[in-house]
Order: C-alpha cells, then structure tokens, then sequence
C-alpha cells in the first residue's frame, strides 16, 4: 500500500504568490497604459494554474478525509509491527558481531 511521492523541481517548489501580487500593484501604479500589467497579471495567472495542476496531481487528492485517515492509521500500525519484530529480533542475539583483536 505504498504511495510514491513524485518529485518537485527546484522552481516548482517556490509556491509564494506575494512577490508577484506585489508585482501587479506596482507595474499599476507605474504603467497608466496597462501593457506591463497586463504583462504581470498573465505572469500571476500562469503561477496559479501551475499550482492548481500540482495540487490536482498530488497523491491521495481523490481520497476523502476519511479515506486518508484509515490509510495513516494503517501505516501506523505497519510500523508498529515492524518495530515489535525489530526488537525482537535484536532480542535474540543472533546479531552479535565477535570484536576483533
């Protein structure tokens, strides 16, 4: 039951849309023609898509809360078990390594 995780890009992991609402409001003040506006607001638009398809690809999206939650207490108690087996097995002493003189 295990979920691979895809990996995130370098810049894909910048999901701060401030800078460039920040961006917006001062080609607005500047630009009275609105070209470098209209430049800034396809920049911002193309950042939320971008993140809306991340967040759409993400695993688990398409399980409820409920779904996520018994799949995590599942999880959970996988390695609780592997722990238990862990210790026991360590308990037996078959790991003992001679030291070398």
């Amino acid at each position: 039951m295990a979920v691979s995780q895809p990996k995130l890009e370098k810049d894909s992991e910048d999901s701060s849309l401030l800078p460039l609402v920040h961006d917006v409001i001062k080609c607005m003040d500047k630009d009275k023609d609105g070209q470098d506006v209209h430049q800034e607001l396809t920049k911002l638009k193309t950042k939320i898509q971008k993140a809306r398809e991340q967040i759409s690809n993400m695993p688990g999206i398409d399980s409820s809360p409920q779904e996520q939650q018994q799949q995590l207490a599942t999880l959970r108690e996988q390695v609780r078990t592997k722990n238990q087996l862990l210790q026991k097995y360590k308990s037996l002493c078959m790991f003992d390594v001679p030291k070398a003189s």
